[in-house]
């Protein structure tokens, strides 16, 4: 079979899969949304069913990987502001597979999506529209709820996906969060997804995807002064991870 034809069928196979998942799941988050809403305001349920279709999404694709290693999180609810590159749409999806939940801060657009939108909504994640000063404070002010809640916040500071193998400049907003809530930054190195779903085709490609979970890096010691120097610390960690995940060998 031709492999442009093979990718086709696989990509429509897991779509349809991905699309029924979102259908049966969007109940099963309301009915549990509305059972927790109390004991559980930072939706860490909610969101963590959610999750899982990203979860069955990898494991349904014959054309996908996933490898996590790194530091072990013994505490799934302590807050952390999580931090990651960003190569591709389906970064989103390798994270879901990590074993806990955080809230995303994602465009407004995608949470504009029937279904999926109003799910992230259920879900808790946080709507931001770049363009706006007014959303963007809102957005930090959620991420401050979050925090409180004791649900990690996850932020990709490129604030879009690269196009090369090359770290784009970060954005302050995930390291002023963290110095002026005194939650701790944990960075998440990825590789391996750049082709697994290429901007402006649905088909999906090969992917061997892996994600390191960093060290945490406290921010005590940092102010809103040497907010670069944070900045600078965590990307340069993020970076040199990538570039030894990459090396032949490595594991």
């Amino acid at each position: 079979m031709p492999n442009r034809l093979w990718l086709t069928v696989v990509s429509l196979w897991v779509w349809l899969v991905f699309g029924l998942a979102t259908l049966l799941t969007f109940p099963v988050m309301i009915l549990l949304y509305l059972i927790t809403a109390r004991k559980d305001p930072g939706r860490y349920l909610v969101g963590r069913v959610f999750r899982q279709i990203g979860v069955l999404t990898f494991k349904v694709n014959p054309l996908w990987t996933v490898r996590i290693s790194g530091a072990k999180v013994e505490n799934p609810r302590r807050p952390y502001v999580v931090v990651s590159n960003h190569e591709s749409f389906a970064d989103i999806l390798l994270l879901c597979n990590l074993p806990w939940e955080m809230k995303w801060m994602s465009k407004v657009e995608i949470l504009r999506i029937p279904y999926l939108g109003w799910m992230m909504r259920l879900a808790g994640d946080i709507p931001v529209d770049r363009a706006s000063r007014e959303s963007a404070v809102k957005a930090l002010e959620l991420c401050r709820r979050t925090l409180k809640n004791r649900v990690p916040v996850m932020i990709f500071p490129e604030g879009t996906r690269s196009t090369t193998d090359e770290l784009l400049p970060f954005k302050d907003g995930a390291f002023r969060l963290a110095i002026k809530t005194g939650v701790a930054i944990l960075p998440l190195a990825l590789v391996g997804t750049r082709d697994a779903l290429a901007k402006h085709d649905w088909r999906f490609g090969r992917a061997d995807a892996h994600v390191r979970v960093l060290p945490p890096v406290e921010v005590s010691g940092y102010t809103l002064k040497t907010v670069d120097d944070l900045k600078d610390k965590v990307r340069s960690m993020i970076d040199a991870a990538r570039r030894e995940m990459r090396s032949p060998g490595s594991t």
